[in-house]
């Protein structure tokens, strides 16, 4: 009978099996860890959709009616000419950083790019980006106001220009933006500067 302190210290390292592991990093790629005698040797498997932080590539069309002549949503609505059409859009202000205007030649539209920072004084753009959403409703058009995901800069624009041209609370303005397009939700240091906006 085998003494397992005999069995231990006759054991010879390169008799354990080569052990891999696959790792998924919180981007979403997998990894195969390879444990030799020389340490780990990593290798990046082909693209999976395994767990992690899996992106998301739907496209949100969703489009808040805030006004008959005013509208807010992401980038993807803008970029989708099938729904700005449904929608009626002939003007598209875009407050975006880095997000191109697709349909130059069939609509109006207006570029203010503002950086989605808590620190950026988002009521300076308010006249500028409410004087081209009042020319949008006195053409009997209608504005589609969107940045990327249609929840930081535009919704807060949207909810200055209801402040700045119907005299709305922000807490008001703010409830009937949200009403519109449930997922807006502007960043901690643009709803400070709305909550004390005086127009």
């Amino acid at each position: 009978m085998h003494s397992l302190s005999g069995e231990i210290e006759g054991f010879s390292k390169s008799r354990l099996r080569k052990q891999c592991t696959q790792v998924t990093t919180v981007t979403g790629r997998k990894l195969l860890e390879r444990h030799t005698d020389g340490g780990v040797e990593v290798e990046e498997l082909e693209e999976g959709n395994g767990c992690g932080f899996v992106e998301d590539k739907s496209l949100d069309l969703q489009v808040g009616v805030v006004r008959p002549f005013l509208l807010l949503a992401s980038q993807d609505a803008a970029h989708d000419m099938d729904t700005l059409q449904r929608y009626q859009v002939s003007h598209v202000l875009n407050v975006a950083y880095g997000v191109a205007d697709l349909f130059l030649d069939q609509l109006v539209y207006k570029s203010v790019q503002i950086l989605d920072l808590p620190e950026t004084d988002v009521t300076s753009y308010v006249k500028e980006c409410g004087s081209f959403i009042d020319q949008a409703r006195e053409q009997d058009g209608v504005v589609l106001v969107h940045c990327n995901a249609g929840v930081s800069r535009s919704a807060a624009i949207v909810t200055a220009y209801l402040m700045w041209r119907e005299g709305l609370p922000f807490d008001e303005a703010y409830r009937q933006v949200k009403l519109a397009r449930p997922s807006s939700r502007p960043n901690p240091g643009f709803r400070r500067q709305l909550q004390s906006y005086r127009p």
